[in-house]
C-alpha cells in the first residue's frame, strides 16, 4: 500500500468559531503556510478570477483568539430571473473535517450563505473515501466490470464518517440515489468535479522507486521516446495556442468535449502564476521540433500536491510515445519539488477492456498509483420553502437539458 496523507487536524481551542469575509491576500497567504491543509487549486483566490460568470468570496474561520483556522472560496451563480444564488465550494471548504463537532464549521457557513441570498449550496469535502491499487484493478479487469464493483484495498475512516454525518444532517451526495452508505463511482458523478481520481504517492520515494513502480509497458515506452529523440520542456504562455489546438485534436479523437476555449487556459495561466509564480506550468514533448504532446501541471499553494490537469496529444507519430515521456518528466519534477502526491485527476470506472473509456484508466494504472474515490460533492437547499422550490426547479431544468 502507498502512504496516504490525511488533512491536518486544526484542533481549535475555543468552542465557538467566527466566520467572516477575508481579503484575497490573507486567504492566499494562509493557504501557502506550512502545516495547514493542502488546498486544491480550485480553492485559491486566483481561481475566482479564472471563472467568468461567477461572483466569488473568500471566507475565513477564526477562533476566540482571532486566529485564522480555515478558509473557503465560494463561487456564486445567480439564478435567472430572481435575486437568488447557487453557492459552490469546489473541492472545499478547507476546514477540520475530523472535528467531532463539524457543525461548528458548517453552521456558520450556512448562516452566511443564507444571508447572501443563496438558495442552495454545493461543496466538495477534500477527502478520500475508498482506494484501489493498480494491481487490484488490473487483476479485476473483465467484461462488464466497474471499479465500484471491486472490493477496495482501503476504506478511509474519516471520509466514510464525514459522508455519514453529512447525510444525517440533510446533505445529499450529487448523483446518489436513495439513502445508502455509498454508491459505486460512475463516469458521471453527478458533480462538477471527478469523484474517481488517480494518484501516485511520492512521499518517501526516490527516482529509482518511481521508475520501478511503473509497469513494463511504461518503462519501455519512456525508453523508446528517448531513443527516438523526443525532447520534453517547460514552455511559456506563448505555447498555449498550440496546446489548445492539440487539445481539440484529442477531443475529436477520444470523443469528449471539455468546452474550454483558449481564453480559459490563458486566464488560468496568468491568474494562477500571478498569485504564486510557477503554480501552473505547460510541459511539452517535441519530436524533431514538432509539438506532439502538451500537458498542464498545477502545484498546490503549499507545494504538497501536484496535479496533471489536462493533456493533449497529436494523432500522428504516436509510436514515439511523447505522452509517456512527458508524464515521466512531470512525475520526476513533482518528486524533486517535494510534493507528496501526484494527482492525475479523473479516470473512468470502466474495467471492461473492450470499453473505449477503459483506455485512459489502463494508461494511468501503468504508473503504479491508485484509484481514489473521493467523498464526492454534496448539496443542501437552505432553509425555507422558497429555497427548496428553487433547488428543485434548478435540478428539473438541468435534467431536461
Amino acid at each position: 500500500m502507498t502512504t496516504h496523507h490525511r488533512p491536518r487536524i486544526f484542533a481549535p481551542e475555543s468552542a465557538g468559531l467566527r466566520l467572516e469575509p477575508i481579503g484575497a491576500d490573507l486567504h492566499a497567504a494562509f493557504l501557502r503556510r506550512p502545516g495547514t491543509h493542502t488546498a486544491s487549486f480550485l480553492q485559491t483566490p486566483a481561481w475566482a478570477r479564472v471563472k467568468t460568470g461567477w461572483r466569488a468570496e473568500s471566507l475565513g474561520w477564526f477562533d476566540g483568539a482571532g486566529r485564522l483556522l480555515g478558509t473557503a472560496l465560494v463561487l456564486y451563480r445567480q439564478l435567472p430571473g430572481v435575486r437568488r444564488f447557487f453557492a459552490y465550494l469546489p473541492e472545499g471548504p478547507g476546514v477540520d473535517w475530523a472535528d467531532p463537532q463539524l457543525e461548528r464549521w458548517l453552521d456558520p457557513l450556512l448562516d452566511h450563505l443564507r444571508g447572501t441570498g443563496a438558495f442552495a449550496v454545493r461543496m466538495g469535502p477534500p477527502l478520500a473515501y475508498r482506494r484501489w491499487s493498480a494491481r487490484t484493478l488490473k487483476d479485476a479487469a473483465g467484461p462488464g466490470r466497474r471499479v465500484g464493483d471491486i472490493l477496495p484495498d482501503l476504506v478511509e475512516p474519516l471520509g466514510a464518517a464525514v459522508a455519514d454525518r453529512l447525510r444525517e444532517s440533510g446533505w445529499r451526495r450529487c448523483g446518489e440515489e436513495g439513502q445508502g452508505t455509498g454508491v459505486p463511482p460512475r463516469r458521471s458523478s453527478g458533480g462538477a468535479q471527478p469523484r474517481l481520481v488517480f494518484e501516485v504517492s511520492l512521499a518517501g520515494r526516490g527516482l529509482d522507486d518511481l521508475w520501478t513502480g511503473l509497469n513494463q509497458e511504461w518503462r519501455r515506452n519512456i525508453k523508446k521516446a528517448g531513443k527516438s529523440g523526443v525532447r520534453t520542456a517547460v514552455e511559456g504562455p506563448q505555447t498555449l495556442p498550440a496546446f489548445h489546438d492539440l487539445l481539440r485534436v484529442t477531443e475529436r479523437r477520444d470523443g469528449f468535449d471539455l468546452g474550454r476555449d483558449l481564453g480559459y487556459y490563458q486566464r488560468q495561466y496568468a491568474e494562477l502564476n500571478a498569485e504564486q509564480p510557477g503554480r501552473m506550468r505547460l510541459y511539452t514533448a517535441r519530436h524533431e521540433g514538432e509539438l506532439l504532446a502538451a500537458h498542464t501541471f498545477l502545484t498546490a499553494p503549499d507545494g504538497n500536491r501536484v496535479w496533471y490537469q489536462t493533456g493533449a496529444s497529436a494523432d500522428h507519430r504516436r509510436e514515439v510515445r511523447p505522452s509517456n515521456a512527458l508524464q515521466w518528466r512531470m512525475l520526476c519534477d513533482a518528486l524533486l519539488a517535494g510534493a507528496a502526491v501526484y494527482d492525475m485527476r479523473g479516470v473512468p470506472d470502466d474495467l471492461d477492456p473492450a470499453a473505449r473509456a477503459h483506455g485512459l484508466l489502463r494508461w494511468k494504472l501503468g504508473t503504479g498509483g491508485e484509484a481514489v474515490e473521493t467523498v464526492g460533492e454534496w448539496e443542501l437547499p437552505l432553509q425555507g420553502a422558497v429555497n427548496k422550490a428553487l433547488h428543485r426547479a434548478m435540478h428539473a431544468y438541468l435534467t431536461r437539458r
